[in-house]
């Protein structure tokens, strides 16, 4: 597998990991109430600061040659 197709899934965990952090966090706040809700909540900022991380990383370790 070349470094291009590696940088590409990478990208793409990347992406599912914030389109997860999306939906976590408008479940937590308008359909789950409590501990639960707080546990959810904080599961999906992980989410979201990996993801942004990632993407992050991908955007600036530059073109593949």
């Amino acid at each position: 597998m070349s470094l291009s197709m590696l940088k590409m899934y990478i990208s793409f965990a990347g992406m599912i990991f914030l389109f997860l952090a999306i939906g976590l966090i408008l479940l937590s706040r308008y359909k789950l109430k409590g501990v639960l809700a707080v546990i959810v909540s904080i599961l999906a900022y992980i989410f979201l600061i990996s993801g942004g991380l990632i993407i992050f990383y991908i955007v600036f370790s530059g073109p593949t040659g």
